[in-house]
């Protein structure tokens, strides 16, 4: 059975991150070999309250057709934004309509957040303890509501387990391709991406806010660096190898690719390398020693380290994980 997100439509959702969860979860499709694409994900909306309206913060309210009982059924809960969170936001507490319908959440139901979404998992002591994130400009006023919480405001998501939160609207895109890489492996998640037409993956460390001037048209950038290098990330890359390819001192292209990017030089490459390696583990036969080499890393020993370092589990697992995910039955 495919695995089911449940969207909490809660008044004053915001219509950007409520249809987040529909559009990734719900294109979703894994392959198997010599036949079609499965459906991985059934995804359905409900409210707090019986079918019916409920309202946004933009001049039209969504028909949401179930409601509150779905939540009984959920493998996944997502909670996206609201405006209208009322003593959530203001005192950190759930309404009583509220915390009955998420007391019917099973125990083990993965929970998840898309910008002050989060609010309601902390009220719920979803979050008491563990690390989470907000939108920016709610990362203070988030914090002091809670401060049973770890909050981090300069991260696009953080992935705790069966608990999951992120920052504000793009990066509920990135949470959720997140979640179907964690599920489904990088062949999918990346198909998703292509078939939205946003980047196929931007890594939950990376800053969700990075404060620079609109560049002038004429404003040198890195992104003829970039594709040079996703060219050839199979040979040593040097950093004064990419600034050479932008006409830049390296401290000048250090300085220009982070404001861009949000990361080092390095750190981009290494995540590029990871992603070349899931995709070889998870679409070829080849050995691991050879998936190394072809993704950058040069031995077996090094491409176990940083998968290890960067998805918990060694590069065999990883194949052995998401092959087997690719070719079972519908």
């Amino acid at each position: 059975m495919p695995h089911r997100v449940v969207v909490l439509a809660l008044d004053g959702a915001l219509p950007f991150e409520l249809g987040i969860p529909q559009r990734i979860f719900g294109r979703s499709l894994g392959t198997r070999s010599g036949g079609p694409g499965r459906k991985l994900y059934d995804v359905v909306t409900c409210s707090i309250r019986p079918p019916g309206p409920v309202r946004t913060d933009a001049d039209f309210a969504v028909l949401v057709e179930h409601g509150p009982e779905a939540l009984a059924t959920a493998d996944t809960v997502v909670v996206p934004a609201s405006y209208e969170l009322g003593p959530v936001f203001e005192e950190g507490r759930l309404t009583e309509e509220l915390a009955a319908a998420l007391a019917l959440v099973r125990p083990g139901t993965r929970m998840v957040s898309i910008c002050t979404g989060s609010y309601v998992l902390a009220a719920a002591g979803y979050l008491d303890g563990r690390p989470a994130t907000t939108h920016w400009s709610s990362a203070d006023h988030f914090q002091r509501i809670f401060p049973q919480v770890r909050v981090d405001p300069d991260v696009l998501f953080i992935d705790d387990g069966d608990v999951l939160t992120s920052a504000g609207v793009a990066a509920g895109i990135d949470l959720c391709l997140h979640l179907v890489r964690r599920d489904h492996g990088a062949a999918v998640a990346n198909e998703i991406a292509r078939r939205t037409v946003v980047p196929p993956h931007r890594d939950g460390g990376q800053a969700q806010y990075i404060h620079r001037p609109i560049p002038e048209p004429q404003f040198a950038t890195t992104t003829a660096a970039r594709a040079w290098a996703l060219a050839r990330l199979d040979r040593p890359i040097l950093l004064r190898d990419m600034a050479e390819q932008e006409a830049m001192s390296v401290r000048t292209f250090t300085r220009r690719f982070r404001e861009e990017v949000g990361i080092s030089p390095g750190q981009w490459l290494t995540q590029q390398r990871v992603e070349r390696a899931r995709h070889l583990l998870e679409s070829t036969d080849l050995s691991i020693d050879q998936v190394a080499r072809d993704a950058g890393f040069g031995t077996a020993t090094s491409l176990r380290q940083h998968l290890q370092a960067a998805l918990g589990v060694p590069p065999t697992v990883y194949r052995r994980t998401f092959r087997s995910s690719a070719d079972a039955p519908t």
